[in-house]
């Protein structure tokens, strides 16, 4: 039986909760660490003991222009729409995640994946330089 989530070693289970006392967390890695960092939202949901009104929850990153921004990411309400699926949606820490209305608990869950910098210049060596290449064969119309 194969696992659920990325089965590479860099990837480790993420979670976090959101309530009315802990309105907000920030997601962030060792500024002096020599690795690229992934943050990859799976699911947002309303936890046990949520009420029946609307829970929006921002996302607070920065642009290109290296300006902060925070964005919307769900609007959960227990009635209607408990659970979002992100499906691996992609964020580079830092970020913060914040419950802009509502009381929760919202539960966040994913995947921080850890790319070692030495891995990744392994995959540069791997590609072949143009003296190396072939030239491929051209391609055929196809015939009617």
């Amino acid at each position: 039986m194969e696992p659920h989530g990325p089965t590479c070693p860099g990837s480790v289970l993420f979670g976090c909760e959101l309530t009315a006392s802990t309105k907000s967390y920030t997601f962030q890695v060792d500024e002096e660490d020599d690795s690229d960092h992934i943050l990859a939202l799976s699911v947002v949901c309303l936890s046990d003991g949520a009420k029946d009104e609307c829970n929006v929850v921002e996302v607070i990153g920065r642009n290109h222009e290296n300006q902060e921004i925070a964005v919307p990411v769900a609007n959960l309400k227990l009635s209607c729409q408990p659970l979002l699926s992100l499906n691996n949606f992609k964020l580079q820490p830092p970020v913060t995640f914040r419950l802009a209305a509502g009381s929760g608990p919202v539960q966040l869950t994913g995947w921080h994946r850890i790319m070692h910098r030495e891995d990744a210049s392994f995959e540069e060596d791997d590609d072949l330089s143009e003296e190396d290449e072939e030239e491929l064969p051209s391609i055929m119309p196809a015939k009617k």
